[in-house]
């Protein structure tokens, strides 16, 4: 992905953004409006947490890049490795890794398929890892359906790699199936995906797995939503994958949401009138989120 469009607009409560990706049809993208409007116009839960640690997010990339994209994160303590990339190879993949492992020893490892493996390839990279001594402090989304999830974390669980569902959660309609079809140890929680904060927070609190807060690449005003839920879970939770911001070439705030230590506060966003202004859309696009908008808007 190069290229990001959202709305962002002003509640009594704040701003809140509405970012469901375009080629979602109107039925998932209300949804997503479900949590910027209640984001806008409802008070968030209370918070039990004013900071939230953060993990970096390492992209498909080549040994070679892996040090200079880590670096952009600062400090950190968990990482988020994506495998599985369309055209890449699994020897692709554990390249990737224990370069990760070879540059930051100390850190926790997670990776990411996206639902990209069948079932055979995603436990082979797992045992290869295991042979290795390679943790993982999860393997999200090895495998597309929840059939498939149960096999591999069946099978798993023999050499000690916990399982989390990523997409089998926020594109579900029954976000509650992979739980209850005993699935996945860790669910990938995301606060417009699932129609807001509140709908998220009843199903963790449902689902009694732990929980991992991560983004859909927004700006700065949807990382504040994702941080607020975050703060008020209940539940076990993990570092969450809210940095995401550092992967934009910018941000509709002029302090963008860049975390410090690992950690990110937990605050709302406010964009400066400036990077509104640059970052505006042209009038073509701007005529296609209304419509998109008024369309979603009579599905609520």
């Amino acid at each position: 992905m190069t290229h990001r469009e959202v709305m962002v607009f002003e509640g009594p409560h704040g701003w809140t953004e509405w970012s469901p990706f375009l080629e979602y049809d109107d039925q998932e993208a209300a949804t997503w409006l479900k949590a910027a409007i209640e984001f806008g116009y409802a008070p968030t839960p209370e918070l039990r947490t004013k900071s939230i640690f953060v993990n970096a997010t390492l992209a498909a990339v080549a040994p070679a890049e892996v040090e200079q994209q880590l670096d952009a994160f600062g400090e950190f303590r968990t990482v988020k490795i994506k495998v599985a990339e369309p055209g890449q190879t699994i020897e692709d993949d554990l390249a990737r890794i224990r370069r990760v492992r070879e540059l930051r020893p100390s850190v926790a490892l997670r990776i990411d398929a996206n639902g990209g493996y069948d079932v055979g390839t995603a436990i082979e990279l797992a045992k290869q890892l295991a042979i290795e001594s390679i943790d993982l402090q999860y393997f999200e989304q090895p495998v597309k359906t929840i059939a498939e999830l149960a096999e591999v974390r069946e099978r798993l669980a023999r050499i000690g790699t916990k399982v989390a569902a990523d997409e089998s959660v926020r594109k579900a309609s029954d976000p509650l199936a992979v739980a209850e079809a005993n699935a996945a140890d860790v669910l990938v929680i995301k606060a417009q995906p699932l129609g807001g904060i509140t709908s998220a927070l009843e199903i963790t609190n449902r689902a009694k797995l732990p929980v991992t807060v991560s983004s859909a690449l927004e700006t700065s005003i949807g990382i504040s939503m994702g941080l607020h839920l975050a703060a008020a879970i209940e539940v076990e939770s993990f570092d969450a994958g809210l940095a995401t911001v550092a992967l934009l070439t910018d941000d509709v705030c002029d302090e963008p949401f860049i975390a410090k230590n690992s950690k990110l506060e937990v605050k709302r966003a406010v964009p400066s009138e400036n990077k509104l202004a640059k970052l505006a859309a042209d009038s073509e696009r701007v005529d296609w989120w209304q419509e998109r908008l008024k369309r979603c808007f009579e599905l609520i």
